[in-house]
């Protein structure tokens, strides 16, 4: 979601004259562009802030903004206490970013955080330079109020995107060479346009081009239809993936965090999404923590990972963020237990994914080439339609290139194998 929020940032001020550099040190303006999700991003933000201050000393015409979500919670802090940044630009708020830039280097500093029920910035081209994988944002803001997220108050309300301008987004896309699209949204299959649903969209997108992989993330569990579900097993090119956090398998726990669902309702969505698409990735989110979470809340979530097995899972320790209704609930789960407990999910998720990609040894995948590995020169790195990564010796394939890739070992993060046809060195 940041991503496409940079690239957004990135069209405004390229149609406003701005130019990019690499190197701090020719840098004019310095943005940051920043998540409130979790305190140690927060954290991180801070110390990024404190390298670019630095920068200033050398430097004192540098302007420095903070964008996104931290804006409207640490807009007294950046600005006026601690003096960190020129300006703050909340995520409803970019389009003023040229003006506010323009007065920033004249030396005043500027502020614009408020919140729009409408802005969803259908009429700006985000400014990409990936090349081969995009980032979509069909809807922003959520409407869920989870006990634990601050994301309806740094992000507002849902609001999406007209179902035409997106499917011509993609088309653009399309022309241009991009071969996967991903479709972003807080809780993007609550997406609606008038009587479409996000199984609409889905269908309208995957049909702009069935070269192009279609993925969407991320899922809340109380919206994943079964019209959805049929759309995403019986559409070829859309990418047998579900992202559908769970947060914890605990029903006291997610009765806490205004989940709207029981564990016993996700066990059978599980099922449903498992029967129409039994080949299907299933990935997940878990907090770990959460006020009042006993030893035995923590055991059911143990017992729910061993029982459904999912291929991954985002686990975080729980932090509390201002606003949230989980704010005024006493943290009362003592960090060292906390970080425990999120190491044992680890340990098992671990288990669990190495024990998946093992089974995957001697198949075939379809792999889309992303470029050359991190590791090595001579190996390239892909995904595969169920989002486990590749890594193969390059030939003569390219950025962009379907390969068919024999997988012949697995550690529990990637897969490594060679192409069909390839001889052994």
């Amino acid at each position: 979601m940041n991503v496409a929020d940079s690239e957004l940032v990135g069209g405004i001020l390229r149609d406003h004259g701005y130019g990019f550099t690499g190197n701090l040190g020719d840098a004019d303006i310095v943005l940051v562009n920043t998540c409130a999700i979790r305190e140690n991003a927060e954290q991180r933000v801070y110390g990024r802030l404190g390298l670019f201050n630095r920068q200033k000393k050398k430097n004192p015409a540098l302007v420095i903004g903070v964008l996104g979500c931290m804006a409207e919670r640490l807009r007294t802090n950046l600005v006026d206490r601690e003096k960190l940044v020129d300006l703050v630009v909340g995520p409803d708020e970019y389009r003023k970013l040229p003006a506010l830039l323009s007065r920033a280097l004249e030396g005043e500093k500027g502020v614009a955080v408020r919140l729009s029920r409408v802005e969803h910035y259908d009429d700006i081209e985000p400014l990409r330079t990936e090349g081969i994988l995009a980032w979509v944002s069909v809807m922003r803001g959520c409407d869920k109020f989870c006990t634990f997220c601050v994301v309806p108050f740094t992000r507002g309300r849902e609001r999406s995107r007209p179902r035409r301008s997106l499917v011509d987004e993609v088309a653009r896309l399309a022309d241009r060479g991009y071969k996967e699209v991903t479709l972003l949204g807080q809780n993007v299959n609550s997406y609606r346009d008038g009587d479409e649903d996000f199984a609409d969209l889905m269908r309208d997108v995957a049909a702009v081009d069935r070269s192009l992989r279609v993925r969407f993330t991320t899922s809340h569990p109380e919206d994943m239809s079964v019209k959805l579900i049929e759309v995403i097993a019986t559409t070829e090119n859309i990418c047998k993936h579900v992202h559908l956090p769970v947060q914890s398998g605990s029903d006291r726990i997610l009765g806490r965090m205004n989940r709207t669902y029981s564990v016993d309702q996700y066990r059978r969505l599980v099922r449903r999404i498992r029967s129409a698409m039994p080949e299907v990735s299933l990935t997940t989110d878990i907090i770990s923590g959460f006020p009042s979470e006993a030893p035995v809340d923590h055991e059911m979530t143990m017992d729910l990972l061993r029982e459904i097995e999912f291929d991954g899972a985002y686990t975080f320790k729980y932090s509390p963020r201002e606003n949230t209704k989980a704010w005024a609930m006493v943290d009362d789960v003592p960090e060292e237990e906390k970080g425990m407990r999120v190491m044992q999910i680890a340990e098992l998720q671990h288990a669990t994914t190495l024990k998946q990609n093992r089974n995957l040894i001697g198949t075939v995948e379809r792999v889309l080439v992303e470029g050359p590995s991190k590791k090595t020169e001579t190996d390239y790195t892909g995904r595969t339609d169920r989002n486990r990564t590749v890594v193969f010796p390059r030939t003569h394939e390219g950025r962009g290139d379907y390969v068919d890739i024999r997988i012949e070992r697995a550690n529990s993060a990637t897969l490594f194998g060679r192409r069909i046809g390839e001889a052994r060195p």
